[in-house]
């Protein structure tokens, strides 16, 4: 095993593609073991052999769908309304876009490229500093992969074999508190007088379209959790309906999605599938040689250290995530760890709703920070600006949304809450 991690290592590093190197690597624990090599052919279809996965696609359809019809203005407009003319009031915009902008996107990049672009150019035009936009932006972007529906939650709930409409549930209170951590920040520095009064506002003129616009929008996520929630439709057959909906909102309602743009965004998805798709069969035969390894009973001696302490095993959990982030994208990661840990949480008796959710945004924040931020480097591009300005402002909504992990970590009720209510 120790072989296979270090070939993964150096070719991660070499600069392979990670569903290249995960296989590669695999197939050296193959060898090493003295395993059948036609071993890889299977596993890699087996784990392929999930209906869950089958949602995957449909919501990659639907935030790309949606980012091409133009939604983000008028989320942005939405956003204002409800922010009003107050002190920091458009950084507080900017976060609300962000929570409303997650129920559609589901992805972290879309969030940034599509609120950035307008944010991050017109934040300093009303007097806030380029580095305080471009963080604010980046910061509240990893709300995208924890607000339901999220991409990222779907594969996962495939990979862990948990329900996908529990783990929608479970991220609900999560996301909202990220969004708050992110405004504690604003509201400190608006009671220092360090930020300028919105002067981004919609007149009065156009509020009443703002307003339309927006509700007919915020639709799209609030029928997928209608439905799913009600049980009238499974989180896969939302995710076929919501690309309809999606369609016909962009190209009927608001008119800005062509046919040449959605054929755009089905081979967008398609491809954006077929990397995911093949990184995550890739994983199984790295677990699968893990198994076989005997990984599961080394794991098994932390339980002999933190089987009374299970808010101290989340938070070195937590941290192990985050430096994993550092290195890995949050797919790769979770796809990865979650077999070999979620075995032992249950042993220790802590609910799978809370580990996931630890797991996921503590996974997540390794896309917004140094030194290999996906995020980062998107944000740094829009905003013309280095990674060392902006850690200087993204450091305080960085330690902000890590008290939102330790808090989901000390109480479960954060993740189980909302599960329970709608009995999951």
């Amino acid at each position: 095993m120790i072989l296979m991690f270090v070939v993964l290592a150096i070719l991660i590093v070499g600069g392979l593609p990670i569903a290249f190197a995960f296989g590669l690597a695999a197939m050296v624990g193959l060898w090493v073991d003295d395993l059948n090599l036609l071993n890889v052919a299977s596993r890699m279809f087996a784990g392929l052999d999930t209906f869950v996965l089958l949602a995957a696609p449909f919501y990659i359809v639907v935030g790309d769908l949606m980012v091409r019809a133009r939604l983000s203005d008028r989320l942005i407009s939405f956003s204002t309304l409800i922010v009003g003319r107050i002190r920091g009031g458009t950084a507080y915009a900017n976060i609300v876009a962000s929570i409303l902008f997650a129920g559609i996107s589901g992805t972290a990049i879309a969030d940034i490229a599509s609120l950035g672009r307008v944010f991050i150019n017109a934040m300093p035009k009303e007097g806030y500093s380029k580095a305080f936009a471009a963080s604010l932006t980046v910061a509240s972007s990893i709300i995208g992969p924890i607000v339901p529906p999220s991409v990222i939650m779907v594969i996962y709930a495939a990979l862990a074999d948990l329900s996908v409409l529990t783990l929608f549930a479970a991220a609900i209170v999560p996301g909202l508190l990220l969004g708050v951590s992110c405004a504690v920040v604003v509201f400190v520095k608006s009671v220092r007088g360090e930020l300028p009064v919105s002067a981004m506002t919609v007149p009065p003129r156009e509020r009443p379209k703002a307003l339309r616009d927006g509700l007919i929008v915020m639709t799209l996520p609030g029928f997928i959790l209608f439905g799913t929630v009600s049980g009238v439709f499974t989180p896969t057959e939302a995710g076929g309906i919501a690309v309809v909906l999606a369609i016909f909102l962009g190209s009927v309602v608001f008119r800005e999605l062509t046919f040449s743009s959605t054929i755009l965004a089905f081979r967008t998805a398609a491809r954006l599938t077929a990397s995911l798709f093949l990184i995550f069969a890739s994983v199984q035969i790295i677990n699968y040689v893990l198994i076989l390894g005997g990984i599961q009973a080394d794991a098994r001696k932390l339980l002999t250290i933190f089987s009374d302490y299970p808010f101290a095993f989340l938070v070195v959990c937590a941290v192990f995530f985050i430096v994993i982030g550092l290195v890995l994208d949050a797919g790769p990661a979770l796809f990865l760890l979650a077999p070999i840990l979620l075995p032992l949480t249950r042993q220790m008796g802590i609910d799978d709703s809370q580990f996931s959710m630890v797991m996921l945004i503590a996974v997540t924040m390794g896309l917004i920070t140094p030194p290999v931020g996906v995020c980062l480097f998107v944000t740094c591009r829009i905003g013309d600006i280095t990674i060392g300005e902006m850690w200087k402002e993204l450091r305080w909504f960085f330690m902000a949304e890590l008290g939102v992990l330790l808090l989901l970590c000390y109480f479960p009720g954060l993740s189980t809450w909302v599960p329970a209510m709608i009995g999951r």
